[in-house]
């Protein structure tokens, strides 16, 4: 599995940790690791269109965010 971390826009609460974690988590394909204040770190089988599905899934909830290089 790939491991990656994505730059989250927009977090500033507990609350806003809870609704990241339940929109990746709902995601297929996502296993994540980590949700902190900024960023996520997850892992998956294909980490490029993970990573989009995840961003897209994100957009979603309202939250705007890129790969970390």
């Amino acid at each position: 599995m790939a491991e990656f971390t994505l730059r989250i826009e927009g977090m500033h609460c507990g609350s806003c940790i809870r609704r990241v974690t339940q929109a990746l988590t709902s995601t297929e394909g996502l296993k994540v690791e980590e949700v902190r204040l900024g960023a996520a770190r997850l892992s998956a089988a294909a980490e490029a269109s993970a990573a989009n599905l995840a961003i897209a899934a994100l957009q979603k909830a309202g939250y705007s965010a890129s790969l970390e290089k």
